[in-house]
């Protein structure tokens, strides 16, 4: 994977002038992009996107025609409402989705599903509502029967892919959901014309309740995903006009899985019938790789297509209209894609010609040879820009850049290493360096949420370039249980919160210390989710490396976990995941206890800075004010805030600056200016 260390060719940094300036405004890193979502259309003559209005205060949707004047034209616009996700059926028509970035978390809708017109003749049209109303059309029970539209879908479907047959229809699926504590019980697969309504059900039932489908370039259904308390299945359809489901593979949902015989994803399928699947593979950190698989032959081995050597495949097909696979995309330290058409491969190697020093990504429509494609270009200091390239005369053209008042001269570089826990095993590591400081640095240890995903790769990042900007050097570890790097490093976190997942943050800070990165003396870690949980535990077991802390959304109480009536945690996972990944509640009591922060709060006295938002589900703010009071018996240098109209996360950008403007306040006391 190619790694870009500087910035387009012709730009040259000035580093030193930049320092010498004051630091970019809070607002500038967490503020909305100005465009974004951009998709081009399958012939590649249009661009739809979302672009944000400073009078109404919320994104709109725009199309771009790259045949005339290049003039964005407004196709849908809300004063109450951003336009979110869109896609294109076929070159005439537009699906997408709305939310609010201005509104309170419960005084959200759905994210519904409208269309439009390319041509901008018509108002959108609602296919799916965003709240709850009379007259809904019920497909509940229908089987395979077609009706008209009658009125729209209620809230609880939701978009699941488009066609590309010359249909205008998009796959929607419809949610079921347990009465008592609303959790998702199955789904149904229906295919919906996107300027008629029409409504057609084709997911038929399957063995078991089926959580998730996969379609063939018709919209019909042939694999599913069905879990039953611990157990995962995937079912295959061999032939679409009939009811009869096989069993593809059954595994346990939470129980270690690994092998090249063992499917742990199906990502797709070609015109072929072929199987696209994510398998083990062969190798000692036991990274996943993606595989080919003829659902005929039950037993066969999957044929390994793709791999990632040091990472588990991440990614997705790119394919042409008819379902030809063209090409997949895969992530390593940064995104990339492995292109089977000859055509498309030489248009990426022209594109990474011409621009060296970024990462670039292809949109290119419906990948039918075409003429011209979009270029999404970035690097770790430059956020994303937007080029169409022309084919045939090899030549660009900038469409426009999503953060435009981001200058990348004052962005600082972001670094990828491997380094060694205590007990040997690797650990992924990024690295943000401040411009101007040659020496260690006040340094702030950035641990990500999740657990179980993956905390970064290799691009601009506002949380990492902010802290960077205010002269601090981050350090965000990929601590066991970081999902993209291996089954060794995800399965050597179970019930290892607090204790080994906890000395690989400190082993990566620890190291920092002795490449001369960090000041051993000025260090502070923070997070948010588990990295806030992370935070505290940090400051509970190695008092002597963090000299300050910043958590927010954070788990206080593993107990909480479990018994609160508040969450949004599945009791499934209650019942099956949690005491495998976590710990028992009766049988790892002790540990459990152990690895509290609540319960250990007394040994907490360092400078901390808590947020939480009041309507959290996730982890419910009950978490934050047991904290709270604990700490306040004997810490008296605990700043606190709650954010009324948050849940798990920053959704208003108001709150987010705020944020993050007490955080720089908090660390130029505790940190920066620190004796």
């Amino acid at each position: 994977m190619k790694r870009a260390q500087g910035l387009l060719a012709g730009l040259v940094l000035s580093i030193a002038a930049a320092c010498a300036q004051a630091a970019p405004p809070v607002s500038d890193f967490f503020k909305n992009p100005q465009l974004n979502h951009l998709e081009l259309s399958p012939s590649g003559r249009y661009i739809a996107a979302t672009r944000y209005n400073d009078k109404t205060r919320h994104h709109v949707l725009v199309v771009i025609d790259l045949g005339e004047k290049r003039e964005a034209k407004v196709l849908a616009s809300y004063n109450d409402a951003d336009v979110m996700r869109v896609h294109w059926v076929g070159d005439e028509r537009i699906v997408f989705e709305l939310g609010d970035q201005s509104s309170t978390y419960f005084n959200q809708y759905g994210r519904g599903l409208f269309s439009v017109s390319r041509a901008g003749d018509e108002n959108p049209k609602i296919l799916i509502r965003r709240d709850w109303g009379p007259g809904t059309v019920d497909v509940s029970a229908q089987g395979a029967r077609v009706r008209p539209r009658d009125n729209s879908l209620d809230p609880d479907h939701w978009f699941h892919s488009t066609l590309q047959d010359g249909s205008l229809s998009v796959m929607v699926e419809k949610g079921n959901f347990d009465t008592t504590d609303h959790t998702l019980i199955s789904t149904q697969l229906l295919r919906v014309n996107s300027d008629s309504g029409r409504v057609e059900v084709v997911g038929r039932e399957v063995p078991g309740h089926a959580k998730g489908w996969g379609t063939d370039a018709r919209g019909n259904p042939r694999f599913a995903f069905s879990y039953s308390k611990d157990v995962k299945q995937i079912l295959w359809r061999a032939d679409p006009a009939s009811d009869q489901w096989t069993l593809l593979r059954e595994m346990p949902r939470y129980d270690k899985v690994i092998g090249r015989d063992n499917i742990l994803d199906v990502v797709g399928m070609d015109d072929q019938d072929r199987l696209y699947v994510v398998t083990g593979g062969d190798n000692p950190a036991g990274t996943t790789v993606l595989a080919t698989l003829d659902p005929r032959q039950l037993n066969a081995t999957p044929k390994p297509l793709v791999s990632t050597p040091g990472y588990d495949f991440q990614g997705g097909l790119i394919q042409a209209p008819n379902g030809r696979v063209v090409g997949v995309d895969y992530l390593t330290d940064a995104w990339g894609t492995a292109w089977f058409d000859p055509k498309l491969k030489a248009i990426q190697e022209q594109v990474d010609k011409a621009l060296p020093n970024t990462n670039n990504r292809i949109d290119c429509g419906a990948c039918s040879d075409p003429s011209r494609v979009l270029v999404i270009a970035y690097s770790d200091r430059v956020p994303d820009m937007y080029f169409i390239y022309h084919v045939g005369p090899g030549k660009f053209e900038q469409v426009t850049s999503a953060r435009p008042w981001i200058k990348p001269e004052e962005m600082a570089s972001r670094g990828f290493e491997r380094i060694k826990a205590r007990d040997g095993l690797d650990l992924p590591v990024h690295v943000t360096r401040p411009n101007g400081i040659k020496g260690p640095a006040p340094t702030v240890v950035l641990v990500h949420g999740g657990p179980w995903v993956r905390g970064g790769d290799w691009k601009w990042d506002a949380d990492s370039q902010f802290l960077a900007s205010r002269g601090y050097a981050v350090i965000e570890p990929e601590f066991r249980g970081s999902k993209g790097y291996g089954s060794k490093l995800y399965f050597a976190s179970w019930k290892q919160w607090g204790l080994a997942m906890q000395d690989d943050v400190a082993d990566a800070t620890q190291w920092a210390i002795d490449k001369g990165i960090a000041d051993p003396k000025r260090i502070c870690i923070a997070g948010a989710s588990y990295g806030g949980y992370a935070t505290l535990m940090g400051l509970v077991r190695y008092p002597e490396l963090y000299r300050c802390g910043i958590e927010s959304f954070g788990v206080t109480d593993i107990e909480l976990m479990y018994t609160s009536h508040w969450s949004d945690t599945s009791s499934d996972y209650k019942t099956y995941g949690m005491p495998l990944l976590i710990g028992d509640r009766d049988k790892d009591a002790a540990q459990l206890a152990a690895t509290s922060p609540l319960k250990q709060h007394a040994k907490i006295n360092q400078p901390l800075l808590m947020a939480a938002g009041r309507q959290d589900r996730r982890v419910p703010i009950e978490h934050y004010t047991k904290m709270l009071d604990a700490l306040k018996t004997h810490n008296p240098n605990v700043e606190s805030v709650v954010y009324d109209e948050e849940a798990h996360g920053w959704r208003l950008d108001a709150n987010e600056i705020d944020f993050w403007t007490r955080a720089e306040k908090f660390l130029d006391k505790n940190l920066k200016n620190a004796p």
